[in-house]
């Protein structure tokens, strides 16, 4: 029978749940355990997909087309493996299965009430998940903070699930925070003391506490939790900042987080580090800095991009570089036309996803200056397009190119609805989403990319490539070397007589894996690191300065 571990958090949002939830299943995997992770987002939409990214982060796409949480992509990333829609649970599911069932009559005239059919919901699908993926133990993360009132359906059907199941297959972790202030020097822990008070307020005592923070967790403070919290002390686990999110898994382990899992789980296996800890270093003291250029839309928020900003510290540490991401906001661009010189400060420019007109001629305009200056460039999705656009305005000379997302009356729709969006009208979970077969052609530069002539990749749009210009397109050096859909989507672009300037239709970034990065982004990286060894750091600082 499956075991289920729930991960609560208290105090305030962004303590980082989702890593460590990740490193707790990654110990376990690596233990010999079957597991797998599931994320409640208490919010009433019924998934991330109509979110915008300021809101919520990124929407990470699993390969069933779920438009999930961005955790699911720490989730992936961290235990190599896929996850599915159903690994993303939220209010709006749930409500909406209830609600589906009360006017279908399955209630037998009862009053519908949040105990016993919603709570009843949400075990059921827990207690799905577990069974559907044949696991030994389920690692269920709440998201929001414990005193929510959306998060408290959810923590009622963990409580329930401890009398249901019984302490041996049901384990408590709490994420707590010990704030330090700089004028006092000491890490405290009473908001820690609050938050699990608020908790077993709703009847729940945590068996492990995880204290973020800055620093270590001193003993004295470790002792002080252990006495309020009424937490055993070799339970009370500190996990201050790392150099990456990959040696939380390391630190967790030393920390002696196993034992309390184990004891109360009935596990026995011990976690084999070595390979683990022998890819998280890579990702520390490398010895070339690449510095890129994120031009985006969100670039205020880095959780935007969250999936992006991993592939290339993926493709970096097999590459022996760190690298260093600047967000460039697109709008400021469009303002300012010189900014477009500090493109060329750059060792590689990243065009990511997006969609709607704010900040596209800026997109536009930093594609160009990367294709003109020689600057390794990839564009993702929308930065496929808007890279697409941009050489049929500056090269082919089609004044005014664009796409009919943007600009419904264009004369050169080289960006088009794809024919089955015509007559959408809802817009959650209506675009082309999800995992498609990606064919490429030879001899491509693509093809030497990836060493194979098929792919596997996950998508997330509405509009495509017109093939209606891909002659004027190929003949002046702008190849297409990859379909899918029997040739009807264009996926991968390249360009001949440049270091590095390819676009993807498909969000490579959402199967990278520090274990496994993913090729595209390994090349690209990989040009970026040429440029920086060849440009000397003077100039940069110089262009910098204008």
């Amino acid at each position: 029978m499956p075991k289920y571990l729930f991960v609560t958090g208290g105090v305030m949002s962004g303590l980082g749940k989702g890593i460590i939830t990740s490193s707790v299943a990654k110990l376990l995997q690596l233990s010999g355990v079957q597991v797998t992770c599931l994320k409640i987002d208490p919010y009433l939409n019924f998934d991330a997909g109509t979110m915008n990214p300021y809101t919520h982060g990124e929407v990470f796409v699993t390969d069933d087309g779920g438009e999930t949480d961005m955790d699911i992509g720490n989730y992936e990333r961290f235990l190599n493996r896929d996850m599915h829609k159903s690994n993303n649970i939220t209010t709006g599911q749930i409500y909406k299965k209830v609600i589906d069932d009360e006017r279908e009559g399955r209630f037998l005239g009862k009053s519908v009430q949040i105990i016993p059919h919603v709570t009843d919901e949400i075990k059921k699908r827990i207690r799905a998940v577990a069974a559907a993926e044949k696991v030994d133990v389920l690692v269920v993360e709440c998201g929001g903070t414990v005193g929510d009132i959306e998060s408290l359906p959810f923590l009622e059907a963990f409580r329930q699930m401890r009398m249901e199941e019984g302490p041996s297959k049901t384990l408590f972790l709490h994420v707590s925070l010990a704030p330090e202030l700089s004028v006092v020097g000491e890490m405290k822990t009473k908001p820690t003391q609050h938050s699990v008070q608020e908790m077993r307020r709703i009847g729940v005592q945590p068996d492990v506490i995880v204290i973020r923070g800055s620093r270590a967790l001193p003993m004295e403070a470790k002792e002080k939790i252990s006495l309020f919290t009424s937490v055993p002390l070799e339970s009370v686990i500190s996990d201050p900042d790392v150099e990456t999110i990959y040696q939380v898994p390391r630190l967790l382990e030393r920390e002696g987080l196993l034992k309390p899992i184990h004891r109360q789980l009935g596990l026995r296996a011990r976690a084999a580090m070595r390979e683990w800890n022998a890819v998280a270093d890579r990702f520390v003291d490398q010895p070339l800095t690449v510095r890129i250029a994120m031009v985006g839309k969100y670039a205020n928020l880095a959780d935007s991009y969250v999936s992006v900003n991993q592939a290339l510290s993926h493709a970096g540490a097999v590459n022996g570089a760190k690298t260093k991401i600047s967000w460039i906001e697109s709008e400021e661009i469009e303002k300012d036309g010189s900014r477009l010189d500090l493109i060329d400060a750059y060792d590689g420019v990243v065009l990511p996803q997006g969609f709607g007109g704010r900040g596209v001629e800026g997109k536009i305009a930093a594609a160009n200056r990367a294709r003109v200056s020689k600057v390794p460039f990839l564009g993702l999705c929308y930065g496929f397009q808007l890279a697409s656009i941009s050489f049929a305005r500056n090269v082919l000379g089609m004044k005014g190119a664009n796409s009919t997302e943007v600009d419904p009356d264009t004369p050169y729709p080289v960006i088009d609805l794809l024919p089955e969006q015509r007559r959408v009208r809802d817009l959650g979970g209506t675009m082309r989403l999800g995992g498609h077969d990606v064919h490429l052609k030879r001899p491509s530069k693509a093809f030497d990319i990836y060493g194979t002539d098929k792919l596997r990749e996950r998508h997330r749009h509405r509009y495509e490539l017109n093939q209606k210009y891909l002659k004027r397109f190929e003949e002046n050096g702008m190849h297409y070397t990859a379909f899918s859909d029997k040739g009807r989507r264009a996926e991968i672009m390249e360009l001949d007589g440049h270091p590095f300037y390819m676009g993807t239709q498909f969000h490579p970034e959402y199967v990278s894996r520090p274990e496994d990065p993913e090729p595209i982004y390994v090349a690209f990286v990989k040009a970026c690191a040429a440029r920086a060894k060849q440009v000397g750091r003077a100039e940069k600082a110089e262009v910098l300065a204008r």
